[in-house]
């Protein structure tokens, strides 16, 4: 087995990025394209898309059944919407997006249906552009193992229950070492994978696993997961700050954490929601 050694980022890493040019548009600093969202569970998609915009993209767009049209534009008027019909997607509107994006997240509330599936292959099979891959995408992957050949070069983010179902491994087995199961399974699909804990581990495949310092346990609640998606999704698309995907994955985790930390300084650990998380995103 590889000898790993372990590196973490402090808030200085964070003041080192490139600062924004001021001569800029909202084409300057990337589109992201969230394929999340599904019948009830619109908010995933709000979570995801607000993290993108909190950490600095130019442009979101949702891609998501016409149920969720009212809610996202009354949550979220500055995102773009493109809609479909959740019995019959309309899986060329999805190419065209696909192709006009500087990064994409899928999962997020997506579900387990047949067009979840049916939109996920797509994606997988379409982007030309870096994926996050979370929530749904993953448990679709895990029920169709064919698929993960595809997210070859991508990066999914999964729980330890959702890396269990990829890897067959117990839950016990990975929380017992999570860079070495982060690793391994990163080098076996050559992707890169973040495993989400208290103390999350990314990883290329390598031999060095980024160690997530920051965060706290308010940050255990529903949809946080969402926010962290659209958080690393949005840092890939931005190429002013010229961050590979293992960079982006990492520091996506890390200002993530600091955001929740924030939170809770400000509301309590029982308090913190999601949505706090993302408002309190700072870059």
């Amino acid at each position: 087995m590889k000898k790993i050694s372990e590196f973490s980022y402090t808030e200085a890493d964070l003041a080192a990025l490139p600062h924004r040019p001021e001569r800029s548009n909202k084409g300057s600093f990337g589109r992201v394209l969230c394929v999340c969202g599904s019948y009830g569970m619109a908010g995933a998609a709000y979570l995801c898309a607000l993290g993108a915009y909190r950490a600095g993209a130019g442009l979101v767009e949702i891609f998501t059944p016409e149920e969720n049209r009212i809610i996202l534009q009354t949550l979220l008027p500055e995102a773009v919407l493109t809609v479909y019909d959740k019995d019959s997607p309309d899986t060329d509107s999805l190419a065209e997006r696909l192709a006009a994006s500087d990064s994409v997240a899928v999962g997020c509330g997506l579900g387990k249906s047949k067009t979840a599936l049916t939109l996920l292959k797509a994606v997988l099979k379409s982007t030309q552009t870096t994926t996050v891959i979370d929530a749904d995408a993953l448990n679709l992957i895990s029920e169709h193992p064919f698929l993960l050949k595809y997210a070859k070069g991508h990066i999914v983010t999964p729980h330890a229950g959702e890396m269990s179902r990829l890897t067959g491994l117990s839950i016990e087995e990975i929380l017992k070492d999570t860079a070495r199961a982060a690793q391994e399974f990163a080098e076996n699909n050559s992707l890169i994978c973040v495993l989400k804990d208290h103390n999350t581990v990314v990883s290329d495949g390598t031999d060095k696993i980024y160690l997530n310092r920051s965060g706290n346990s308010g940050m255990a609640t529903g949809g946080s997961g969402d926010v962290l998606a659209g958080v690393i999704a949005s840092l890939l698309a931005q190429r002013h700050l010229s961050l590979s995907p293992l960079e982006a994955a990492s520091f996506g985790v890390y200002i993530h954490g600091l955001a929740g930390d924030r939170a809770a300084n400000t509301l309590g650990e029982y308090a913190v929601m999601a949505r706090d998380i993302a408002n309190n995103i700072r870059i």
